[in-house]
């Protein structure tokens, strides 16, 4: 199998060398990493080229390194059913960067450039309705991102006054910051080492 991906390695660098960066097999999984100009010509060449046809699109998402200047990977997965291999091609991108969108090629890639604009905000050029697909409207900032903040920047509860969802800043009161980190097991009656507790004031 790594042989064969080897082969496959080569012979894509060797016919997209305006594409290909670099390549390798790790994992006996094929790696490239491919220019971001290029990487609707380089789709299409996966395709349709009759030593890779890569017809199905499986996955397309990203990866937020916040400390690189080109701070995204934009990855995407490919599966070849008629040669039965796999290849993932893996883009640098910058924040402020257009991604050329590859619906044109795989229509299915719709969904899933609107999931990581969405979850990242990398925007996709060319695509037909990139809007939030999994957030709501009006939703602030990029969830998936390092920077965005576990608790999020607003809550949604059901309001049973106003009889309709309301959304408010998030609010934690003290107690949900305090951490008990004894055993959940009130009832053992054994004691497991860093669970002794303080009987005195039960």
């Amino acid at each position: 199998m790594t042989a064969a991906l080897k082969e496959l390695g080569a012979h894509i660098e060797a016919k997209r060398t305006d594409c290909v960066i670099s390549w390798e097999v790790a994992f006996d999984e094929l790696n490239v990493d491919v220019a971001l100009a290029n990487i609707v010509g380089l789709v299409d060449f996966l395709k349709t080229d009759p030593t890779c046809r890569f017809s199905t699109l499986v996955d397309i998402t990203a990866v937020d390194y916040p400390e690189r200047p080109k701070r995204f990977d934009v990855v995407y997965h490919f599966l070849s059913m008629y040669q039965n291999q796999r290849i993932r091609l893996r883009m640098a991108v910058r924040e402020e960067d257009m991604v050329p969108s590859i619906t044109g090629i795989h229509p299915s890639a719709n969904w899933f450039e609107r999931e990581v604009f969405d979850m990242f905000g990398i925007l996709f050029s060319g695509h037909p309705d990139l809007r939030r697909i999994l957030t709501d409207y009006g939703f602030r900032g990029y969830p998936l991102r390092k920077d965005f903040p576990t608790t999020g920047y607003t809550e949604v509860r059901y309001d049973e006054v106003q009889k309709r969802v309301v959304y408010e800043p998030v609010s934690l009161v003290q107690e949900y910051r305090q951490f008990d980190f004894m055993s959940p097991w009130e009832g053992a009656e054994y004691i497991l080492p860093g669970d002794e507790k303080d009987t005195a004031s039960k």
